[in-house]
């Protein structure tokens, strides 16, 4: 497919870059059903950040809606991506797949943030998303991509059909650094409740670039801390019941300069906890504390 082909599709386009030694959204394109909202001003005047909030119309991604669209962050900008709520993904009608796809491009010394709310999938509802980032050596990604487990006043937990994220980062000259594939399908023989054993909600953190090293080795060292905790050896009374919070970290990319947590509650809550406390750090480069 040609790009052109490609730019006919798009749901939406975000175009930022370098004006006046500030950053500025020079292109900003949607249609249903998505919807961009970009604040006039996010934090302190001094900071150099914008802010953009993905929306649905109807409140959720519709079965059968595809969604497609582009970021560009330009040499030295710094962008932040994020919503007002969950992702809401209804149920399906029938077979039918809803799907969102992102395309972004970040700059030298650019900074992009990918920070929304979890995924909630409605019982039986069928939905994939692909994530694919391309990226300078000097780059700087923040990236979270988390699910929980479904509308838990309606008493679904685990009660969709059919989730895929697919995220993939690669450099400039297309060599790939970090490619990561998370399915989960119901079987007959096995549900995802039963997989995911009581766990309500489970997340992964991206971090990569110099702009985020100081986040990098906060949270390294606080999931460090958690290991004893999650084998059962913090204290005198070994238990056999499972820790109710999980996470690991492990590097990838040129020279180890990214880091990949993983991380699995049995509360959302807990996961929103985690992320308020270990990106705090972010307040001075983005103007706001994700998830405050």
């Amino acid at each position: 497919m040609s790009n052109e082909d490609k730019s006919q599709m798009e749901t939406g386009k975000l175009v930022l870059e370098r004006i006046g030694e500030r950053t500025k959204l020079t292109r900003c394109f949607s249609k249903y059903p998505l919807k961009f909202i970009v604040p006039n001003k996010v934090g302190p005047s001094e900071t150099d950040a914008v802010w953009i909030y993905t929306l649905n119309y109807g409140g959720g991604i519709v079965s059968g809606d595809s969604i497609s669209f582009g970021v560009t962050v330009g040499n030295g900008c710094t962008a932040v991506l994020t919503t007002q709520s969950s992702t809401k993904v209804y149920k399906s009608v029938g077979s039918k797949c809803s799907e969102q796809i992102m395309e972004a491009t970040i700059g030298h010394e650019a900074l992009l943030a990918v920070i929304p709310d979890p995924v909630t999938c409605f019982s039986t509802a069928r939905y994939n998303q692909i994530q694919n980032f391309k990226v300078m050596a000097d780059s700087s990604l923040l990236l979270v991509d988390w699910i929980s487990s479904g509308r838990h006043e309606r008493g679904e937990k685990w009660s969709f059909s059919h989730y895929k994220s697919i995220n993939h980062i690669i450099l400039e000259d297309n060599d790939p650094i970090f490619l990561d594939k998370m399915l989960l399908e119901q079987e007959g023989h096995c549900s995802i409740s039963s997989r995911l054993q009581g766990y309500q909600s489970v997340a992964m953190i991206v971090l990569l670039g110099p702009k985020l090293k100081h986040i990098q080795m906060q949270i390294q060292d606080y999931v460090k801390k958690l290991l004893p905790q999650q084998l059962g050896l913090s204290s005198s009374n070994l238990s056999d019941s499972k820790p109710c919070f999980l996470a690991s970290a492990s590097t990838f990319g040129p020279q180890g300069n990214g880091v990949v947590v993983r991380v699995a509650s049995t509360t959302t809550e807990s996961i929103y906890t985690f992320l308020q406390k270990q990106l705090a750090g972010m307040e001075t480069l983005l103007g706001a504390s994700p998830y405050c």
